[in-house]
Order: C-alpha cells, then sequence, then structure tokens
C-alpha cells in the first residue's frame, strides 16, 4: 500500500508558549518523529510565537494508516552549562486524522509528557499525504458516529489533536451539528484499572486544617475596594470608571459604576501564578465610553517581588491608598484607589467568590455548593364519595385521578356504586418536596363510553394544609367539597372523603439501592447522630478526550466535576480549554451510614461560548466515579487515579483519568460497627413497606423533583447533569447489561460449582492423599458430631485470615470488564442501548433486534422452566400426581424410618460417607438409582399449552 506515497508536514509556526530560557521567553525549535524517521526545524531565538514554515517529507512504511506522527517542541538551551534542551510540548497526530490533499493550517494544543510539565501554547501544522496512484484514503462518512453517554441524543465533538493519546482505538464523533468538521483521533489503550497517585500534601498539613487533601495552588489575589477624586470626562463633570487588571496575558475588569467620582466595586481577582507572566502587575481606572474610545483615568504599577504572602487563619490584609499616576505627564490625572495585594492559596476565604483566571472570571463556572429539596412521601387515602351527580343516568364505574405538580398523576380502581355512592379505601402515593408551593388536584370520573369520561365534580388541596407524621399512627379524614372543575365556589357537586398525611418517616430515595447515599428519614427528628465524616479532595484529571471544537478548529474541553452525597451537591469551578484540568477544590460531608456510595461526575461545559436564543446545549457527561464508603479504613487517606469510563455505541471507552483523595472519619469506632447490625432504612419501610414497582416510580418522580429544583438554582446545576449522576435511564433494557447480570450471577454460582469439582476430584480419587485425609476427617466428625460446626467456622477463619493479604489496596471502581463493554460481539447491541424510547430505527432494524431479544428471552425461559421443573418433581414426591412414584417413595420412607430407628446414626454417616466416597473402580457408569428415579418424577411443563 505505501508504494510511492509519502507524508508531507509543514510546520507552520506556535503561539503562547511557555517561557524557558530565565529571561519570559525561549529559544524554540521542533523535532519530528515518524516511523523512526527524524526531522528538524531551525532554532527561533527569543520567541515565544516562533513562525518556522519549513516542510518535511517522510516515506510511508507497508503499514496502511496506522501509527503516529509525533513532533517534540523543545528550547535550546545557550547558558553553556551542558544541560539539554528543556521540554516545551507535544503533538501526536494519528495517520487515520490526515487527508490526502494540502487544507487550511490547523492549531493542535501542545500535550504535557510527564505529570508535573508546565506546557501551554499551540502548535499550527499543514499536513497531508501524496500518493502517485488512486489507492482509497480513511473518509469521514461516518465520523457522525455518537460518543453520547447518558442521553442517547447527546453528540460529542472529536476534534483537533489534544486529548494526549497512546492507543489505536478510534472515538469518531461529531459534536455539534454546524459549525467545523471534526477529525477522527485515537483513543489511549484500554488501561481501564486504578493508579495509585502520591500528590504532594504535606505542605498544606501545616496550616490549612480544612484543605489537607488537596495540593496547594498559589494565587495572586488584587481586592479593589474603591476610588475617590477621579477625573469627570463627560459633559457634566463625571465619569463611568472601572479598574482593570493586567498581569502578563490575564487581563480582567470591574463592574462600572455609572457617574460617580467616588465609586467603589469591592471586588476580589484571583490570578493563578501559573498563569503570570513577568514581574509586575498594573492597576488602572478608565472611564467607560459606548461611543468612543474609553477615557484613560490613571494607574500605577506593583512588583510582584514586594507582594506579600498570607496564610489562613490569618486576618484579611488591610487595603492602603495608591496614587494614580499619568502614562503622558503630570496633570491629566488625579485621584487614588484603595487596593489590597497578597499572595495565597485556595484555602483563602476570598476565594470562593473571586474573579478566576482560570475559569474565565464569569460568576456562573465558579465552584458552588448545592442541597436536594427535602422531600415527602404524600399519602392519598381516597375512602369514598357521596352525592355524586350523573347527568341524566345512572353512575357506573366511577373513579378518582389525582394531580400533585406538573407530572405526577394516578388514579383509582374503577368502583361499583352502592346506594349511589361510590366507595375505593384504596392508598395512592406522591413525591412532594419543600416548600409546599404547589396544589393537589382531585378530579372523579365516571365512564360513559369507551373512550369517553365524564368529569362528576373536582377540589383543589394546598399542600400546606395536609397534615404531617413520623409514623403510622393514624390521621383523621376529612370531607372535601367537590365543585365544578376550573371553578371557584360553583355549585355543589357532591363531597369525597380523604385521609391525607406527609409521611416522614420514610427515606424518599432519588437514587437506586445498589448505590445509595443516604438513608436518613424526612422527619430531622429520626435522624440518628453522625458516625464521621467523609472528606473528598478533587486534585484534577489527566488526558481528557477532546469534547468539542473552537472556532479556529481546534479540540477544547471546558471541564468541572459534580460530587453527590446525600442531599448535598458540589460543583467545581470551570477550567477553560485544557486537557489536564487541576482544581484542587476539597468538601466535606457528615456520614450516617457506612454503607453508603459517594458519586463523582466529570463534565464538559458547553455553555462557555455565547449561542443562539433558540440553540439549546447540553453539558456532557465525560465520566464518573462511585467509591463505597465501607471499603475505605478509617481516617486514612486514598489517593488515586480513577479511569473515566463510558459506553460508547463503539464500546466502552476511557476518556480520562479523575485524580481524587478521599478519607473516612470516624468518631468512634464502635458506632460504625453497632451500624452494621442496624436496618439500613428506616423503621415504617418495614412496618409499612411500600410495592417493589410503585418504589421505582416514586423514584423517577423524585429524580425528576430534584433535577428541576437544583436547575432553578443559581448559577443552576444542569438538569441532564443531575440526570447523570442519578442513572435516570438505569431501568432502560440493554443486552450488554443482560450479559453482564448473567455473568454476575455465574461469578456468584462458581464458589458453588468450584467446590462440587472439588468433592467430584476427592470422590474420584485424583488424589488419593486428600481422599484419605477427607475419610479421616469425616470420620472424626461422625463420632464427634459436636466438632462439626465449630470446624466449619474455623475454616471460614482461617479462609478470611488467608484472604487478607489479597485484599484490594484501592476503592472498587467502574470496570469495565464486569460491565461486558470490552466483549461487544455486535455493535448494534450498544446502539439499541443509546436508541430513544419509542425507536427510531428502520423496520428492519427493529426487527432484527426482536427476533434477538426472542432469542435470548427464549432461552431465559427455558431455564427458568428448567428450575420450575426441578421444583414441581420435588413436591410431587407427596402428593400423588403420580402414584407408583408417590407409593415407591413413601415405602422408601417407612423402611429408612425403621432402619435409622434402630441403627445408631455414626454408623448409618459412615456407611454412606464411604459410599459416596468409595473408589472409581466401585462405580457405575450408569446414573444411580436416585437420580434415575428423580429424573422420572413428573413436574408442570406439559400442562402448559
Amino acid at each position: 500500500m505505501a508504494g510511492g506515497r509519502r507524508l508531507t508536514v509543514e510546520v507552520v509556526g506556535a503561539k503562547g508558549l511557555m517561557p524557558k530560557d530565565g529571561q519570559g521567553s525561549a529559544n524554540a525549535y521542533c523535532v519530528l518523529d515518524f516511523d523512526g524517521q527524524r526531522r528538524r526545524t531551525k532554532v527561533k531565538p527569543r520567541d515565544l510565537d516562533p513562525a518556522w514554515n519549513e516542510k518535511f517529507d517522510f516515506t510511508m512504511p507497508d503499514m496502511g494508516m496506522q501509527g503516529d506522527l509525533e513532533i517534540n517542541v523543545q528550547n535550546e538551551r545557550n547558558s553553556g552549562t551542558g544541560r539539554r534542551s528543556s521540554f516545551l510540548g507535544r503533538v501526536l497526530v494519528p495517520l487515520s486524522t490526515v487527508p490526502n490533499k494540502p487544507e487550511a493550517t490547523r492549531w493542535y494544543p501542545l500535550q504535557k509528557r510527564g505529570l508535573f510539565s508546565h506546557i501551554k501554547g499551540d502548535l499550527g501544522l499543514k499536513i497531508w499525504w501524496q500518493s502517485d496512484q488512486n489507492s482509497k484514503g480513511k473518509g469521514d462518512k461516518d465520523i457522525r458516529e455518537s460518543v453520547g453517554v447518558g442521553n442517547p441524543n447527546m453528540e460529542v465533538i472529536v476534534g483537533g489533536g489534544g486529548g494526549g493519546g497512546k492507543t489505536k482505538k478510534e472515538v469518531k464523533a461529531d459534536m455539534v451539528p454546524e459549525g467545523p468538521r471534526p477529525n477522527l483521533i485515537t483513543v489511549p489503550e484500554a488501561d481501564f484499572t486504578v493508579k495509585e497517585t502520591n500528590p504532594d500534601l504535606g505542605k498544606a498539613v501545616d496550616y490549612k486544617q480544612h484543605y489537607d487533601l488537596v495540593e496547594e495552588m498559589s494565587y495572586l489575589f488584587i481586592r479593589i475596594v474603591r476610588a475617590r477624586n477621579l477625573m469627570g470626562k463627560d459633559n457634566n463633570g463625571l465619569s463611568d470608571p472601572y479598574a482593570r487588571v493586567s498581569v502578563g496575558p490575564v487581563k480582567a475588569e470591574t463592574k462600572i459604576i455609572r457617574h460617580n467620582l467616588d465609586p467603589e466595586w469591592n471586588q476580589v481577582f484571583a490570578i493563578g501564578r501559573d498563569k503570570i507572566q513577568g514581574g509586575a502587575c498594573e492597576i488602572s481606572v478608565w472611564d467607560a465610553d459606548k461611543i468612543t474610545k474609553d477615557d484613560f483615568l490613571g494607574g500605577f504599577m506593583i512588583d510582584l517581588h514586594e507582594v506579600p504572602a498570607r496564610k489562613p487563619p490569618e486576618s484579611p490584609l488591610a487595603p492602603s491608598w495608591y496614587r494614580l499616576e499619568s502614562k503622558t505627564g503630570k496633570g491629566r490625572v488625579r485621584g487614588d484607589l484603595m487596593v489590597a495585594i497578597w499572595w495565597g492559596t485556595q484555602a483563602d476565604e476570598a476565594f470562593p467568590d473571586a474573579w478566576h483566571s482560570d475559569a474565565g472570571g464569569q460568576a456562573q463556572f465558579r465552584s458552588k455548593v448545592y442541597l436536594s429539596p427535602k422531600l415527602w412521601y404524600l399519602r392519598v387515602n381516597v375512602i369514598e364519595a357521596q352525592d355524586l351527580l350523573a347527568s341524566d343516568r345512572v353512575m357506573a364505574e366511577p373513579y378518582v385521578r389525582v394531580h400533585v405538580g406538573p407530572y405526577q398523576q394516578q388514579r383509582t380502581m374503577r368502583a361499583a356504586t352502592r346506594g349511589g355512592s361510590p366507595f375505593w379505601n384504596e392508598d395512592l402515593m406522591f413525591v412532594a418536596a419543600e416548600p409546599f408551593d404547589d396544589m393537589m388536584h382531585l378530579i372523579v370520573e365516571d365512564r360513559i363510553a369507551p373512550g369517553k369520561d365524564e368529569i362528576l365534580g373536582a377540589c383543589r388541596i394546598p399542600l400546606m394544609s395536609i397534615e404531617r407524621r413520623i409514623d403510622g399512627r393514624p390521621v383523621p379524614s376529612r370531607w372535601y367539597v367537590l365543585e365544578r372543575e376550573g371553578a371557584r365556589g360553583g355549585p355543589f357537586l357532591g363531597r369525597i372523603h380523604l385521609r391525607l398525611c406527609f409521611d416522614g418517616g420514610y427515606h424518599v430515595m432519588d437514587e437506586s439501592s445498589n448505590y445509595i447515599s443516604d438513608t436518613r428519614p424526612t422527619a430531622r427528628q429520626l435522624w440518628r447522630p453522625s458516625l464521621g465524616v467523609l472528606e473528598l479532595g478533587i486534585h484534577g484529571a489527566n488526558n481528557l478526550l477532546p469534547m468539542k471544537t473552537t472556532k479556529d478548529n481546534r479540540g477544547s474541553t471546558d471541564a468541572y466535576c459534580v460530587a453527590k452525597y446525600g442531599p448535598k451537591w458540589v460543583r467545581t469551578r470551570t477550567i477553560f480549554e485544557s486537557f489536564n484540568p487541576r482544581w484542587n477544590e476539597q468538601y466535606t460531608w457528615e456520614v450516617y451510614d457506612p454503607c453508603t456510595v459517594i458519586t463523582v461526575g466529570v463534565y464538559d461545559n458547553r455553555h462557555t461560548f455565547p449561542v443562539g436564543p433558540t440553540q439549546v446545549l447540553k453539558d456532557l457527561p465525560i465520566g464518573k466515579v462511585r467509591i463505597r464508603l465501607s471499603t475505605l479504613e478509617s481516617d486514612r487517606v486514598y489517593t488515586n487515579a480513577y479511569p473515566l469510563l463510558v459506553v460508547t455505541p463503539q464500546g466502552v471507552k476511557k476518556m480520562g483519568e479523575l485524580e481524587l483523595a478521599v478519607r473516612f472519619s470516624s468518631a468512634a469506632a464502635v458506632n460504625v460497627m453497632s451500624a452494621y447490625l442496624q436496618p439500613q432504612l428506616p423503621r415504617m419501610h418495614f412496618f409499612y413497606p411500600i410495592d417493589p414497582r410503585q418504589q421505582e416510580t416514586l423514584r423517577v418522580a423524585a429524580m425528576n423533583i430534584v433535577a428541576l429544583r437544583l436547575m432553578r438554582s443559581e448559577p443552576p446545576l444542569r438538569q441532564e447533569v443531575v440526570q447523570f449522576m442519578l442513572d435516570t435511564e438505569a431501568e432502560r433494557w440493554s443486552m450488554r447489561r443482560s450479559k453482564a447480570n448473567y455473568y454476575r450471577i455465574m461469578g456468584v454460582l462458581s464458589g458453588v460449582l468450584a467446590i462440587m469439582n472439588w468433592f467430584t476430584d476427592i470422590c474420584m480419587w485424583k488424589s488419593p492423599v486428600t481422599t484419605v485425609l477427607v475419610h479421616i476427617l469425616f470420620l472424626i466428625l461422625v463420632w464427634y458430631p459436636e466438632l462439626l460446626l465449630p470446624t466449619v467456622f474455623l475454616y471460614m477463619f482461617l479462609i478470611g485470615a488467608w484472604n487478607y493479604r489479597f485484599r484490594s489496596r484501592t476503592p472498587p471502581f467502574m470496570d469495565a470488564k464486569l460491565s461486558q463493554g470490552e466483549y461487544i460481539g455486535h455493535l448494534d447491541e450498544l446502539e439499541e442501548e443509546f436508541n430513544v424510547v419509542p425507536a427510531s430505527r428502520a423496520q428492519e432494524i427493529l426487527k432484527f433486534r426482536y427476533e434477538r431479544l426472542r432469542g435470548v428471552a427464549g432461552r431465559i425461559q427455558n431455564a427458568l422452566g428448567d428450575l420450575a421443573s426441578i421444583g414441581e418433581k420435588l413436591q410431587s414426591l407427596l402428593s400423588w400426581r403420580d402414584p407408583r412414584a408417590t407409593a415407591i417413595f413413601i415405602t422408601f420412607c417407612l423402611v429408612a424410618a425403621i432402619v435409622l430407628y434402630v441403627t445408631p446414626f455414626q454408623v448409618v454417616a459412615v456407611l454412606l460417607g464411604v459410599y459416596i466416597l468409595r473408589h472409581p473402580r466401585f462405580r457405575d457408569p450408569l446414573p444411580s438409582v436416585p437420580l434415575n428415579f428423580f429424573k422420572r418424577l413428573p413436574s408442570q411443563a406439559d400442562r402448559i399449552l
């Protein structure tokens, strides 16, 4: 394939490189490597935006369009110390993304080589391949395969050269319906394991009591308080002043104060040390002008080497007055500016509300803490109705329809009337959230014809008026007047008898019980004391894949994290345009049950640039991590990098890694141990249980309420984020999950099967020494049966003690192998999982899926039928369904009873055990008599139509 084919690379230039020569600049050059062929550009001295415009050709080997082109940007040292060049960044370009003709310059973000590399900037390249033959290259027609996560309608754009790939697996995706077409990229090789990290947490311990799980990040804090005696610029002698901060490439502005010469801003700016270039900070004041250029009102410079450092819990630094100076001469400006400037860390109390250089300075991208609304179960007991009036007819089968909020609706069964008064006595349950601003609507209807109902009356009940209870004690019932629907104070149409209450003794579930994070009842007076504290340090992410393309056709990811435990949600700040974001934020939760799970998700912020009024964007999930607290040792800090895995129509993909530090600290180990002996859910779940099908319906309603409430926060925690964290689609059919559950069952049964195989080997004398030892142990236990149970428990103790050395040193994580994501026989199985409901695919595809589903369901059906037949055969032993078989069995039971009565138990046990463990030479290859008898017993299978 490679005959006559060559790869052409034109290195156009770079921009925004990291200074490396100690003087704020760099001496950059590029080294190109492809299949053992190496090329090098010229050195551009003292230039952070070098332009090379050099072209190189490489011969392509006989491997098709596989492999990567690697370009390393280096800084040449001229100090004469003999040290080699320093690293400025690299770009990996998969050959599968290279077009067959020259295209416009494409800018690739420079990637890190290691965890502690300090890299920034972009490299501009033109890459294409040429061939003398009209060979077929890889096209883009299938580029729109979705990497959608959670919502099948979500799409992901995988653009440009970011992502830090190490693999040869393709993720072909498209994120936006418009804009530049993205290119295919290669995804890192499937490394789905948890990696232990060793972050530097020592610096934080000595002075940050609440920030000892994250690395220290240094920030320059600038508090601009107010100004006085500014010069007026408009016709009225006033100005519209605002202050501007410039530190190297970072620029930020305060809000504009209209018509004021003594404005007060009191705003704080936090600029990361890694974004600071140079040794001075410029602060200036300007007059905003909508028509012409803004007027300069004065400014001054502050040497950053003179800025003091502040460490909490020291008191805040007092601001000082600085004289505003002119750039052109004296007399052009006047006034003073009050400013406080200091070096600090993310532990500073000014950090949460400050303008952040890595979050773009916008308030909606800062870190926030959210609380889920307090949820209650609403029990509506519909008892009866009286004095109902139907239009010129006799009521047939009236029923009651109940609405709570915009999305919850239930109805009673149809009741037969007795004396014109229907009686139901039926319980309906709903989910409601404080504050109770909604109304409950009840409508009594009657069926007058198929598909046509008549409204007999309605009533509206404020949720605030409903009584609350914390146990199962009955509440008084009330009669409510029915009126015409939509009218208030209308004619009397009857009355309805209801018993209403909010049940505070239940825990309202919004998560699956498999990874529940809170088990407390709604009523606070029923809560148990806290057992400890959970602390989570969110360090950062590594090698995230690009999730969208920018205007200049570069891959980009604006990542943030969301953590959920109990009713408390936290969101980190958004880090702009980084595939290796560093958050280093720490959060704390109280723990009331150790057998709970914390969930941490990573998302790409799609709202970092303005969109049209009709365009709706959704934040895209990159992956999530769940950690069960019961797997953590008390007071131990776990620092690990967890793989971010998502299921896509192409299989399980690794979207990057998330570095976390977790610590569970318990106040008293005895209390934590005692929690294992108590029921996980409150008492009401056991005294007044909820039907499992109804429980799932209520869980979906609770998820919707939580998502809508958090969406109304400011800034909002978006609905798609909440739904992904709570696994809204977990109950949807999936061939992959069905396989996973099947293999989970086989894994559970593997221990039993292993014991059966071991016992079969003993009986077959495959190891004579072991079989003889089993004979001796068996005889001892028969003669001394009081040793049986102690031996069993001692054996389990020894197994558990032996397995202690093989215990996991890291918390469990999302397992791609367990999820059956690595073994997909047909990609259509995954596409089916992401399809919408109702299905929107072609009829032929749906027919194929239906036939496949019938095949799987048929095998499950047969397996369940076999299990049922075994149980029915056991039941038929004494049911006389087969008279001969029952007669044989009861005769055997009578003889066995007589023999066992006159024969010592030890003799019977020894004879039976020796017979089972007999040598293979004494065994008949035919099935045993009891097995033959059992297989001939009847079951109900022959009665199935």
